[in-house]
């Protein structure tokens, strides 16, 4: 594989998105920083076909990206391949208002393939390959210039090993027969409204310890105008106000101004700036939050009880069971959640009684609950057994 110096000019990168767009697929990796703002910066972009890699940097006076935004959001002829993309396909819907699309994502591959739940990269590329990565560069300041040598290598590495490894994995999905499980995950994965940064829905985030529905319309309004606040000076949420003082400003909210410099949390200074008072005008606006807002309840799982949580735990053995037999990640298969809504007598809108879901693990849970299915112990081994009628 060819590997070309740092790209720093508008020129090189076009002729290098050019060749790129007639690949099969690219293996894409960012490195960034978010630790004293909103917005992530983008510092460094990676990119490898079959064929050579590059690291492209965005930061470099007058360089043009438009042609790799253009390969990474808009050929759908060109796969892209993340490892736990989700960061990096925020970073390119920052800057393009959408996601690189179509993709796909090794480590979800890897729940297919029995590799565990949230495999890193390292371990990733030492399983597949045999290479034992040096993770020395891991924490560099990405935004610092120049890059050395070291840095370049280190960065390109991700997309070179991964570009080897993506065939490997299709290879295997298509032999067993789960290549097919993994297209709506890796649609979920690059749905656009994963990423929208909406301050209408910024109050989600936040844990409070109430339902009261005018607590909950002063969360929302002051979790939008924190949002929009981080936003406009590019600082981090937790720079404008934590969540803890946010949750316990909307439980208690301060009558007057002044009151705000007795606040933990906040400073002092509070009681007379202008965020001070924006803050403030935000919880007298607030209106109770709507009964069609309202979050639905821990315990939603109606009727769940103590032989409903029995049967829950149940699901959950046998979810062990049919994992370890598949080599699938349990978390691939079913997240707990629904298992204690079928435990509850809930049949709508379930994945796990949907598609490959049910095939492989939906149906085998639907028969427990309804008395079909049960354990049995055979050579030593929990095993799952069809009851008599």
């Amino acid at each position: 594989m060819h590997i070309h110096p740092l790209i720093d000019d508008s020129a090189t990168l076009a002729q290098l998105c050019a060749r790129l767009s007639k690949s099969r697929f690219i293996a894409v990796d960012t490195e960034f920083m978010r630790e004293n703002t909103f917005w992530p910066e983008l510092c460094l972009i990676q990119i490898a076909d079959e064929n050579e890699a590059a690291a492209i940097d965005p930061m470099a006076p007058g360089i043009d990206m438009a042609p790799l935004l253009e390969l990474l959001v808009s050929n759908e002829d060109v796969l892209k391949v993340f490892h736990a993309g989700g960061q990096d396909v925020e970073i390119v819907y920052n800057l393009t208002g959408t996601t690189p699309h179509p993709l796909f994502d090794t480590q979800i591959a890897a729940m297919a393939l029995g590799q565990g739940e949230q495999v890193g990269y390292s371990n990733l590329v030492e399983s597949w390959l045999g290479i034992n990565l040096d993770k020395g560069a891991r924490f560099t300041d990405w935004a610092r210039r120049p890059l050395d040598k070291r840095q370049i290598d280190y960065a390109i590495g991700d997309v070179t090993h991964l570009a080897k490894i993506f065939p490997m994995m299709m290879a295997k999905l298509i032999k067993t027969g789960r290549g097919e499980w993994l297209e709506a995950e890796m649609e979920k994965l690059a749905d656009p409204a994963n990423y929208a940064a909406d301050p209408a829905k910024a109050w989600l985030r936040v844990k409070i310890a109430s339902r009261k529905p005018e607590v909950l319309g002063r969360l929302k309004a002051l979790a939008a105008w924190r949002e929009l606040e981080a936003k406009g000076k590019n600082l981090p949420r937790g720079r404008i106000m934590k969540d803890e003082t946010l949750a316990d400003i909307a439980l208690h909210p301060p009558r007057a101004q002044a009151d705000l410099a007795k606040v933990r949390g906040l400073s002092t200074s509070w009681a007379g700036n202008d965020i001070g008072g924006r803050m403030l005008s935000a919880v007298a606006a607030a209106e109770p939050m709507s009964d069609d807002e309202m979050p639905a309840r821990d315990d939603r799982k109606p009727g769940l009880g103590r032989e409903g949580a029995l049967v829950a735990d149940l699901l959950k053995l046998l979810l062990k069971i049919r994992s370890r037999e598949s080599n699938v990640a349990p978390k691939l298969l079913a997240r707990n959640d629904e298992l204690d809504l079928l435990a509850s007598g809930v049949r709508e809108n379930l994945q796990i009684l949907q598609g490959w879901r049910f095939e492989q693990f939906g149906r085998d849970a639907l028969e427990l609950v309804e008395g079909q299915l049960g354990f049995a112990v055979k050579n030593g081994k929990l095993k799952m057994t069809r009851t008599e009628d």
